[in-house]
């Protein structure tokens, strides 16, 4: 088997890198030598599976993808084994056909908290379960061509057998998924469900609904990816049900990652196409939840930008404990909704008797937000009895579209206790900058919120807040319209706020200023 040129020097470079002293003998497992063509018509994926097991029954090693267009159904990954799919390769999702080879998904698995998509892995183009020391490298393309964004069937009570994942992972460790692109990934782009230790770095996605979903997993940096995913979310935490049992989602970093709503497609051939229309605009945000049972616990997010998508949005809403997050360095530009949404919910969608979760000691710094959809301002929202406690918010810059009336500055915007959390739900705020509710021990300092046409509705509006601290607060505003309205608050501190005089309220009912 001779590889090209390129490809043998970089393999003898990495072992010289590694300090092996001088280039060793290395053969990666080349799929058309056990059969693939590489033509995009053929059915590929008998031969690509046997390179995987024969490289597999050898101890390891990498199965390598030359230039070439694959076709396949079902890929078993192997522990000790590496996918290296080279410049100008394409693994293709094959149409659900018998030929395509694709495995069904698993039938003892029940739907009870979770949709269908989130509890089936075998059921995708490339998937490895109980897996350990394993990669999916190299500049190539994942193609979903042939998989399912939803289960018409289960709506309709039914099984449906068919694919719907890129890349599917349960119950593996020490993974690394790097440089590859995914376009058009199904209803998943990567769904790890109790994937340890994993590392994904430089991969673009281009997708038709979720790109990664990071589920009930432990150890895990993102970094360098780009992801643009109009109809659902980009970079996802969760903490399902999925594994019959509560996992957190914990020691996760998230760098250096860019997340967009264009239409798909447009992301990867650079054109950044606007005209998609759904369900209140593009999605393509970070986003913690929704299904959150497990919690989600030592969360460092840094340096993204939010791009035409909705806004950072954290959720516990199943009884997760939400705590020790810490976000900052964030942009953000046409927003089309809340920029930043932290909601502690009671959907509980669970085992009864489970109880409310919490949220708590959460780190938002160093935020700038531009031309952001003038329904709602950022909304931090709890629950009676059940406060988001110990947050921080600073240095934050906000530019809202602007637009609202002084009689939307009058809604009463309804708790929507166990509905799906997402913004829209709580309709138009009273305030055009922030929405605070149920709150304990907040602190903001060096924020400040603008709008480009005239607003009538107040910055600020807190109700049920127990304990808050302002401190270098600006906020443009139309004449008449106070600063903050106040309901129902404790312990109220603002200092150092040219528009507002330094005040302390030990307790007021409801109270402008």
């Amino acid at each position: 088997m001779r590889l090209p040129n390129k490809f043998t020097c970089s393999l003898s470079a990495l072992l010289l890198i590694a300090g092996m002293g001088k280039a060793q003998t290395m053969t990666p497992y080349n799929v058309k030598n056990f059969g693939a063509t590489g033509d995009g018509k053929t059915i590929e994926t008998q031969a690509i599976n046997k390179a995987i097991e024969t490289a597999a029954a050898a101890g390891g090693g990498t199965v390598y993808f030359p230039a070439g267009n694959y076709q396949s159904g079902s890929i078993h990954l192997k522990s000790n084994v590496s996918l290296y799919i080279d410049q100008g390769a394409t693994i293709i999702a094959a149409e659900a056909t018998k030929e395509a080879g694709y495995d069904e998904p698993e039938k003892i698995v029940t739907n009870e908290y979770e949709d269908f998509g989130h509890r089936h892995w075998h059921n995708s183009l490339i998937w490895g379960e109980n897996l350990h020391d394993i990669s999916i490298l190299g500049p190539g393309t994942i193609w979903g061509k042939g998989l399912e964004r939803t289960n018409h069937a289960e709506m309709k009570g039914e099984e449906d057998k068919k694919p719907n994942k890129s890349i599917a992972l349960y119950k593996c460790r020490n993974i690394i998924i790097r440089d590859i692109s995914i376009l058009h990934g199904g209803w998943f782009g990567i769904l790890a469900t109790s994937a340890d230790n994993m590392t994904i770095d430089n991969v673009k996605m281009d997708t038709n609904r979720d790109g990664m979903d990071i589920d009930c997993c432990q150890n895990v940096r993102i970094s360098n990816c780009s992801v643009n995913s109009p109809y659902d979310d980009g970079i996802c935490l969760k903490s399902s049900y999925g594994l019959n049992t509560g996992r957190a989602c914990e020691n996760i970093t998230i760098t250096n990652c860019q997340v967009s709503g264009f239409d798909e497609g447009s992301f990867l051939d650079g054109t950044y196409k606007r005209t998609v229309k759904y369900n209140g605009g593009p999605t393509g945000r970070i986003k913690f939840g929704t299904e959150s049972n497990g919690g989600y616990k030592n969360v460092a997010i840094s340096n993204c930008v939010f791009s035409y998508c909705r806004g950072l949005a954290l959720e516990s809403v199943d009884g997760a404990l939400m705590e020790d997050v810490s976000i900052n360095n964030i942009t953000m530009r046409d927003i089309v909704n809340a920029p930043i949404f932290v909601r502690l919910g009671a959907r509980m969608r669970g085992p009864e008797g489970t109880p409310i979760g919490a949220a708590t000691r959460i780190s938002i710094s160093n935020v700038t937000a531009y031309n952001v959809d003038a329904m709602q301002g950022a909304i931090i929202a709890g629950l009676p009895g059940y406060e988001i406690n110990d947050l921080t918010l600073e240095n934050i810059h906000i530019y809202f579209k602007g637009g609202g009336t002084k009689e939307q500055a009058s809604i009463v915007v309804p708790d929507q206790t166990k509905l799906y959390p997402e913004p829209k739900t709580f309709g138009i705020t009273p305030s055009y900058g922030f929405y605070i509710s149920h709150v304990k021990d907040l602190k903001m300092r060096n924020v400040e919120t603008n709008y480009i046409a005239e607003d009538m509705r107040p910055p600020y509006f807190l109700e049920f807040v127990n304990g808050v601290d302002f401190q270098h607060i600006r906020s443009q505003k139309a004449a008449g319209v106070p600063t903050f309205m106040l309901t129902q608050v404790k312990d109220f501190n603002i200092f150092n706020t040219a528009q507002v005089p330094d005040t302390k309220l030990t307790s007021v009912d409801k109270k402008n200023l």
